[in-house]
């Protein structure tokens, strides 16, 4: 299976954070838009192998506070918890 790749560019909101995994990654429809469901899409519905190159990381980091580092560490997590996914901050 190929590897699907998303990139985060310019990400200044939670809401656009979540729209460009939805939109890169096809969530379903009833995805929830809060980390719980984040975590349960991406550990049980996005198939792997898949990578996210979140691109620009302090501006992001700056515009989302606390919520930036809250997804990184999701993200981390995920790619401790799965082998076929890779997180990188460029």
């Amino acid at each position: 299976m190929p590897l699907k790749r998303c990139v985060l560019r310019d990400i200044r909101t939670l809401a656009q954070f979540y729209d460009e995994l939805t939109r890169q990654l096809a969530f379903p429809p009833h995805f929830g838009r809060n980390l719980d469901a984040l975590w349960d899409v991406l550990t049980g519905e996005v198939a792997g192998p898949f990578e996210i190159v979140w691109e620009q990381p302090a501006q992001a980091q700056a515009n989302l506070g606390l919520d930036y580092a809250k997804l990184v560490t999701l993200l981390n997590d995920l790619a401790a918890e799965r082998d076929d996914f890779t997180f990188t901050l460029r």
